[in-house]
């Protein structure tokens, strides 16, 4: 499989871009905040036999370099999606973005409409109302240990200081985040995307702002090119009803829910992801 690194200028910074495979462009952005493109390891590399991968870390993360903490927005990060896509000079592109990614992914399809191809929203929400019921599902977490477990590393998000403690927190957090919390995939998925070199700062900085109050629900009938929208039954940490809510507000979007995964259904359900996916992309690019 063929693979590049490069930075590329997005104005007034660069980011850090991998791209796996040839053929039309597929741009991944990462969650977090402050994670880096290693949060996908390989599980999305078989659609590299049609289509090229764009891992991104995003604005300040990763290895991408620094930016001023006011341009660490998610309108900003959407800006930088399609300045990417111009100093690329790929022509048209497809746009995935999973978690946080897919706030920004979102954002970006609403500021600019008919730009990409067609836009993948990956766990994602058109609104920060709907985080309220993330407390409530704590709550309901079991077992206890585990629960406990994951609301101290909630609680600390405010306080890291290192790569290491993004690590640590990312860990205790795994199993809040499959269907099974006791998943044997967890320790795989933690050893797939142990290369990973988090951005303290930039978690810490979204940790005290609502994870960047992503606010587009009204705007969502403007969008007026094809977008998916994947989501976890399961998932705890993003509700399923968000997802209605994005599918339900861009006309003609299409919802696929799964129903074994919670909130890493590329990892939880890899092949049926990878099929929505390709199938998805394979309509855009005709």
């Amino acid at each position: 499989m063929e693979q590049k690194e490069r930075y590329v200028d997005v104005r007034d910074t660069r980011l850090f871009v991998v791209e796996r495979g040839t053929g039309f462009p597929l741009v991944v952005l990462h969650g977090g905040p402050g994670l880096d493109h290693h949060e996908f390891a390989d599980y999305l590399d078989p659609l590299t036999d049609h289509y090229r991968l764009v891992l991104v870390d995003q604005r300040a993360q990763g290895r991408s370099d620094e930016a001023p903490p006011e341009t660490w927005t998610i309108k900003q990060m959407a800006a930088d999606v399609n300045a990417l896509g111009d100093a690329l000079g790929y022509g048209p592109y497809a746009v995935l973005g999973h978690s946080y990614g897919g706030f920004v992914a979102l954002q970006h399809a609403v500021d600019f409409t008919g730009e990409p191809a067609g836009t993948i929203v990956s766990c994602g929400l058109p609104s920060a109302r709907f985080l309220d019921g993330v407390t409530d599902a704590l709550a309901a977490f079991e077992p206890v240990e585990l629960r406990q477990q994951v609301a101290a590393s909630w609680e600390a998000e405010e306080g890291v200081e290192t790569p290491e403690d993004v690590k640590k927190l990312l860990d205790d957090q795994m199993p809040f985040h499959f269907a099974d919390p006791r998943d044997p995939r967890i320790s795989d998925y933690a050893a797939r995307t142990s290369q990973m070199e988090p951005a303290p700062d930039v978690l810490r900085h979204f940790a005290t702002r609502a994870y960047g109050g992503i606010e587009v629900e009204a705007a969502l009938p403007t969008v007026a090119h094809p977008v998916l929208v994947l989501a976890g039954r399961h998932d705890r940490a993003i509700p399923v009803e968000g997802a209605h809510a994005i599918a339900d507000g861009i006309p003609g979007s299409e919802l696929m829910i799964f129903e074994h995964s919670a909130h890493v259904p590329f990892a939880e359900e890899q092949d049926r992801y990878l099929e929505v996916v390709r199938d998805f992309l394979d309509r855009v690019r005709r």
